[in-house]
Formats: C-alpha cells, sequence, structure tokens
C-alpha cells in the first residue's frame, strides 16, 4: 500500500480544499479525520463539505447521530479500514483533518484498552455523571482525584475528562498517556503535510468563516438539531459553534454575543492545534498564508514526487 498522504493544521487554514485537489491528483480519496464532522446532521457549524462540492469520493463524514457516543478507538478501525479498501481499489487516500488524536490513532501504533470500544460501565459512570452535574463539575472532580490528568485537558472536553477517570480506574494516567503519545511508531506508511498560518491572518478567516456559516443557516441547523434530540449526546452538545447558538436560543444570551463567543472559542481551539500538530516533527509545513488551494495542492504533491 502506498503512503497514506496526511493533511493536517488548525481549523480554517485551507485542508479541506487542498486534501481534495491532492487526492483528484493522485487518483485518491479523502478520509476525513475530524471528530465533530462525524455526525449526520452537523453540516454547516463543522465546515462538513457539501456533496455538491466534493469532486473526489470522501470518507468519514455522517458515521454517527450527534446522540450517538464515538471515540479515537472507534475511529482508528473505521480509518484503517478505509486505508485497505481505498488502496484494493488501486487509488490513493489521504487522510485529512484538524482532530490530532483521530490523525495519530489512525497512523500511529496507538492502542486502545479493549473496553474502548464496547459497553464501559465506567464510562457510564462518569458519563452520567456530566449529564446531570455539567462539563465543569466533571473536569473539577477529576481535578480532586487526578491534578495532573486535569491539567492536561480542557475542562470543556467531556469525552477526554471521562477517558481519564477510565484510565484512573486501570491505573493508569491521562496525563502519563498524553506525554507517551509523542514516542509511538507508525502503524501505516504515511507522509504529513501541515499547513501552516500565521495567528493574525488565521483569526481574520476564522471570524469570516463563522459569519459565513451563520449566514448559511447555522442557526436553523441548531435549531433542527435540538429538535431532533442534540442535549441527549455527551459529545457533539459540546461542539464550537453549536453549544454558545443554542445559548441564545434558550435566551441566556444575545444571538450576536453567542457569534463572537464562537469566534472565541473557534480561535483558542486554533491555538490548540498549532500546538498539537507543532510538536510532531513528522510533519513538513507548507506556508498557507495566501489561502491559495491550487499552490498549496501542488506543493504538497511537488514534495511527494
Amino acid at each position: 500500500m502506498e503512503p497514506v498522504v496526511c493533511i493536517v493544521g488548525p481549523t480554517a487554514s485551507g485542508k479541506t480544499d487542498a486534501a481534495q485537489l491532492v487526492a483528484e491528483a493522485l487518483g485518491g480519496e479523502v478520509v476525513s479525520a475530524d471528530s465533530m464532522q462525524i455526525y449526520t446532521g452537523m453540516d454547516i457549524g463543522t465546515g462538513k463539505l457539501p456533496a455538491a462540492e466534493r469532486i473526489v469520493p470522501h470518507h468519514g463524514f455522517d458515521l454517527v447521530a450527534p446522540g450517538e457516543p464515538y471515540s479515537a478507538a472507534l475511529f482508528q478501525t473505521y480509518a484503517r479500514a478505509c486505508f485497505k479498501d481505498i488502496a484494493g481499489r488501486g487509488r490513493r487516500a489521504v487522510l485529512c483533518g484538524g482532530t490530532g488524536l483521530y490523525v495519530r490513532a489512525a497512523i500511529d501504533a496507538y492502542e486502545f484498552p479493549a473496553g474502548d470500544q464496547v459497553e464501559n460501565p465506567v464510562r457510564e459512570q462518569w458519563t452520567a455523571f456530566a449529564e446531570a452535574h455539567g462539563a465543569q463539575a466533571l473536569w473539577e472532580e477529576l481535578r480532586r482525584r487526578d491534578p495532573e490528568s486535569a491539567a492536561a485537558v480542557h475542562p470543556h472536553n467531556v469525552r477526554r475528562v471521562v477517558r481519564a477517570f477510565e484510565l484512573l480506574a486501570e491505573g493508569r494516567s491521562y496525563a502519563e498517556q498524553k506525554r507517551n503519545l509523542a514516542s509511538l511508531g507508525q502503524a501505516v506508511a504515511a507522509e504529513q503535510f501541515g499547513l501552516a498560518v500565521t495567528p493574525e491572518v488565521l483569526a481574520r478567516r476564522i471570524d469570516a468563516r463563522v459569519d459565513a456559516m451563520v449566514g448559511a443557516g447555522l442557526v436553523d441547523e441548531v435549531r433542527g438539531l435540538l429538535d431532533a434530540g442534540l442535549r441527549e449526546g455527551v459529545t457533539a452538545p459540546q461542539a464550537i459553534g453549536y453549544k454558545e447558538i443554542v445559548e441564545a436560543l434558550e435566551g441566556r444570551c444575545a444571538m450576536d454575543e453567542a457569534v463572537a463567543a464562537i469566534k472565541q472559542a473557534t480561535r483558542r481551539y486554533a491555538k490548540r492545534q498549532r500546538t498539537w500538530f507543532r510538536r510532531d516533527g513528522r510533519i513538513q509545513w507548507i506556508d498557507a498564508d495566501g489561502g491559495d488551494a491550487r499552490a498549496i495542492a501542488d506543493e504538497i504533491l511537488a514534495r511527494l514526487a
């Protein structure tokens, strides 16, 4: 199997357009590594590429309903099956996304506990706790029991906090696991490229992107998801762009305040993404300040040649 081409970087860096141009040139298909684009109905707010704009086949969209649980372990199985299927048809896999753990799970020799993909009573216990008391209370409980691991995960990331409790129940540490991630070997041959955008340029793109999402109907999308039971999920309701709009729809803030909060949260998330990917010395960085998808794709193709 030819090496998987990985195109990573922060949100609004231009990964989506560049990835499908690279895939088109290579006779390939794109596998999305985005932990929110897996949810059906969460299209506008996740930046999911519309079907009409896909010039090559895409995988990794619409895998589960917003109320259903999902994990990096499940994505690992899914992505590797996609790689095998794509290669088996004589095509090239292009992995594209900004969820760092999903990218690492797909490519690297990351091993998940046996219970990670099946019924897990510890997960169920702390998931129920989060639903009853909220994300902040869940994180505070982790900080009381394992302060080092609590410091390594954002309080709003319920899935990661619950994961830390699972490891704690096994006598293991989320913080230690996170440190060990840097030394994992590859399980899948891959060439990795990162799109580098200066923070000032990225901030402007993020603001414009959020405004475009609102203009494209994000509020109506969230309203429809609420009617369909968005609150029943653990991860999906915490998605940036959705939880802020929910706050506005439920009267806890004005809509313009919600939009401003989305922009701020997205900028913070992009900073965390940059930090994550910059730690990986295998990634070859491409200057993406210009925002020219064709030029970015051509640069990646030239480095692959």
